[in-house]
Order: C-alpha cells, then sequence, then structure tokens
C-alpha cells in the first residue's frame, strides 16, 4: 500500500469582471430603500414627522432593533432628518428629507406596478389604513 501525499492547492484565479470597480446607479438606489421594512418607514414618513414609538406601533411586526437599524441608515443615507427636540426628555422626530421625498414618484409608480401585476396586492393607502384599524 502507497502512502498520499498531500499537496497544497492554489486558490483559483478568479476572473475580474470588467464592471467590478463600477456601481450600477439602479442597484446603488435599491440598496438605499428596497428592504423588507424600509418602504414602511417612508409610507408612514411621507404624511407627517413621526416618533419613535408611533413608527413602531405603526408597523407591524418589525422588531425595535431593526426599527433602529433602518433608521440610523436611512438618516447616514440621507433619506431622513432626525430632530431633537428635547435633550433632556429625548424627544426626537423623524422626517422625510428632501432626498427621501424625491423617492415618493418612484414609490407611486412601484405602486401601480404592482397593483396592476401582481394579484391581491393592496395600495399604500389601503396598507397604512389597514395599520390603523
Amino acid at each position: 500500500m502507497t502512502s498520499q501525499e498531500v499537496t497544497k492547492r492554489l486558490p483559483l484565479s478568479q476572473s475580474k469582471s470588467v464592471y467590478e470597480n463600477e456601481q450600477c446607479s439602479v442597484i446603488a438606489a435599491l440598496k438605499l430603500f428596497a428592504t423588507k421594512w424600509k418602504p414602511c418607514i417612508i409610507c408612514f414618513l411621507s404624511e407627517h414627522p413621526l416618533r419613535y414609538n408611533t413608527l413602531y406601533r405603526a408597523i407591524p411586526n418589525i422588531s425595535r432593533k431593526m426599527l433602529s437599524l433602518h433608521l440610523d441608515e436611512m438618516e447616514r443615507d440621507g433619506l431622513l432628518t432626525r430632530v431633537l427636540f428635547d435633550s433632556k426628555l429625548q424627544r426626537v422626530e423623524y422626517r422625510l428629507s428632501p432626498k427621501g421625498l424625491s423617492l415618493l414618484p418612484l414609490m407611486e409608480q412601484l405602486q401601480d406596478w404592482g397593483l396592476e401585476n401582481v394579484p391581491g396586492s393592496l395600495s399604500i393607502r389601503e396598507m397604512l389604513d389597514a395599520t390603523r384599524t
């Protein structure tokens, strides 16, 4: 019986894509708001500024951790602003920034496409009304 010699494998050279260093504008835009919860946050803030607990109660099934994470990301990305009214009482409101407001026409177009092409889908207004009842 002969013993086998273990050899070290060299990593495969990966071919570099021509587009590796370029950023697709569609993907970049989707990364800003196309998550499970960010469209909901945007929809609720589109009506008027809201405090954290109001947002938490309004969005069904979101955890406090996810809401905080998304609010922080959206503030960092310039989609919303965090307005501190009283530092002692920590009264804070979140509102859409001009950049966040500029997403609303796009979301309306997505809504229209969804209503036309996804059976059983609801409009943003219907979803907001459903969460309030």
